[in-house]
């Protein structure tokens, strides 16, 4: 688990190894969704049943069929005790509940021993999953019809394991959590100009293997400085967020579209697959509804596609370049709609042109170009 890059990988390792650990024919990690009232099966490992598969894509149960995991277990570690697992018989009695005992029972759900008996399973073991005191899921191990039934030093070591299971989950889930600041805008919850640039330099491999579209919508947010100065910062915040929140409702118009700030009142969409026509629209769109805004003063928009005659695209930095120059130009006429680069005229579309110029500006305006 220590390996793992992923929640899916790290509770892979674990089902794999509390299988082994106790001798288990299967095993599952399943995580309790408490907004939806499911209990989830992230993984299934060892030999699956008809139905089942290793990374299942909604095998999911309702968490009314599985009370003890929002009731019974909280009366276990209510008054400051520790969760224990407990197991679950085929041939156990099809319902009620059942005092603890030397075989580790706890808790017989008729919904559990049906399902052994539906999959040719004997016994489980179920272990609760715990994270800051609070049930994150649960740790399911079953053994073949005929095998010896789990017993209570069993359910014992299930208990421990699923702490060890706790913890690398927890460790697992500050490594993704770190990786989304690393590519998150603070302010606006957006994309933020790193991952931008992973996800540019990823498209425009594919662009260069199969000729897949890749397009750049650049933004600049118009007033953002006479807000601040007027009104305070934190009402140019609320511009930011509120201008952010119009891009990735449009950028959520076409699959897969990245919306992104990149700094100070520069924002981007960034499309891979759909055609340029369709990126262009999705930007005129954006403009509309920044216009709308009762805050700024609209936004400048310029768009650079390859499905466009902007010539070759070798590099993230050449379409960042038109993007921004067409991007210049919108600004510059007060446009209110985008302004697309190669679309004037080819390669001799004037945008395209101020694109390749060699960049002899100072300031504010050459740093845009610094890609």
């Amino acid at each position: 688990m220590a390996a793992a890059h992923t929640p899916r990988e790290s509770a892979h390792a674990a089902a794999l190894g509390v299988r082994q650990a106790l001798g288990g024919s299967f095993a599952a990690i399943s995580k309790w969704e408490r907004e939806l009232g499911k209990l989830r099966v992230l993984v299934n490992v060892g030999e699956l049943a008809d139905g089942e598969e290793e990374f299942p894509d909604d095998e999911s149960y309702p968490v009314h069929e599985f009370p003890e995991i929002v009731d019974f277990l909280h009366e276990q570690w209510a008054g400051g005790g520790e969760p224990s697992a407990w197991v679950e018989r085929a041939e156990g009695p099809p319902s009620g509940p059942a005092p603890t005992g030397p075989e580790g029972g706890g808790c017989v759900n008729p919904q559990r021993v049906a399902a052994l008996r539906r999959r040719g399973r004997g016994c489980c073991v179920v272990a609760p999953i715990v994270l800051h005191g609070r049930a994150w899921g649960e740790l399911y191990v079953a053994r073949r019809t005929g095998e010896q039934v789990f017993g209570r030093a069993d359910a014992d070591f299930a208990s421990v394991l699923a702490a060890v299971t706790a913890a690398g989950i927890a460790q697992t889930e500050r490594l993704a959590e770190a990786r989304r600041l690393a590519f998150t805008d603070s302010l606006t919850g957006l994309a933020n100009r790193r991952a931008v640039d992973m996800r540019l330099d990823e498209a425009l491999e594919l662009h260069r293997g199969d000729g897949t579209v890749v397009s750049l919508v650049v933004c600049d947010l118009n007033g953002l400085k006479r807000v601040n100065d007027s009104r305070g910062h934190a009402v140019g915040d609320r511009l930011l967020e509120r201008f952010g929140s119009v891009l990735s409702l449009c950028g959520a118009m076409l699959p897969g579209m990245l919306a992104a700030r990149l700094g100070g009142d520069e924002f981007c969409l960034l499309a891979v697959g759909p055609p340029a026509d369709e990126v262009v629209k999705v930007a005129g769109e954006l403009c509309d509804r920044a216009g709308e805004l009762d805050l700024g003063e609209g936004v400048a928009v310029g768009v650079a596609s390859t499905g466009d005659p902007i010539g070759p695209v070798r590099s993230a930095r050449r379409l960042f370049r038109l993007a921004d120059a067409a991007q210049y130009k919108a600004k510059a006429a007060r446009s209110g709609e985008p302004v697309v680069a190669g679309r004037h005229g080819g390669k001799d579309d004037p945008v395209v042109r101020l694109a390749d110029a060699p960049d002899r500006r100072t300031g504010p305006e050459r740093r845009r170009f610094r890609r």
